[in-house]
């Protein structure tokens, strides 16, 4: 399988999604759109991967336009995709739903709650890296996946296919640090009231590396 991942900032990397395409064995490629300008075509696509990153759907630039024009044809194809942050908010914005902004800053580390149980084993709740102050509105064509205490629509899963996630599940322990050092600004007026220092003695649960492994299962079956 080959897997293309789009990654929007230097800092916001796959983390444990290299993890699991290592384990099945399978080739990635990471492009990087804001910076070339670069996209896979649909026919190289067999799973995409949309990280994160400080730019909006929103954003008048033609590379985040183009970007929803390749998840509007591997929508059709039905060829699996997961989205992170604002991966999840532009396959939102090309299924035609807002993007606006959220209730609360959400940056850090913080509870998010099980809304469906498509996805097995899934415990009801769990701790990820937040690092957003936007949020998608959920379509109509999916499911509600997470919510927190504070922004109902954290995740969303639609045809079996995709996922889209406004938190993080993916980041290991280097990418956390990378995270923080090179954007520690943007953690100003969060309402979990973490400092630098916080998120970063925070360990990452385990857990959540192998509920990554479990969604990207779910999304690639008989793939």
């Amino acid at each position: 399988m080959r897997i293309n991942i789009l990654q929007h900032t230097p800092n916001e990397g796959p983390g444990s999604i290299l993890d699991w395409a290592q384990a099945n064995g399978h080739q990635t490629f990471i492009y990087h759109p804001y910076q070339f300008g670069y996209l896979p075509t649909v026919d190289e696509t067999d799973l995409l991967v949309i990280l994160g990153g400080p730019m909006s759907p929103n954003d008048d630039l033609l590379w985040i336009k183009q970007e929803r024009e390749l998840i509007q044809e591997l929508l059709n194809k039905d060829i699996p995709m997961f989205g992170a942050c604002y991966g999840a908010q532009q396959i939102a914005k090309t299924l035609g739903y807002a993007i606006s902004k959220a209730p609360a800053k959400e940056v850090g580390w913080g509870p998010v709650y099980r809304q469906s149980q498509i996805i097995p084993d899934i415990p009801e709740e769990l701790v990820a890296l937040h690092w957003h102050e936007e949020m998608f509105e959920v379509p109509k064509e999916a499911e509600l996946l997470f919510s927190s205490d504070a922004v109902k629509n954290q995740g969303f899963v639609m045809n079996h296919r995709v996922v889209g996630l406004q938190f993080h599940f993916e980041p290991l322990a280097d990418n956390v640090r990378e995270m923080v050092v090179n954007d520690f600004p943007y953690i100003q007026g969060s309402i979990f009231n973490q400092t630098a220092d916080d998120i970063l003695e925070t360990p990452v649960p385990d857990i959540n590396r192998a509920i990554m492994f479990k969604i990207l299962d779910f999304i690639t079956a008989d793939k």
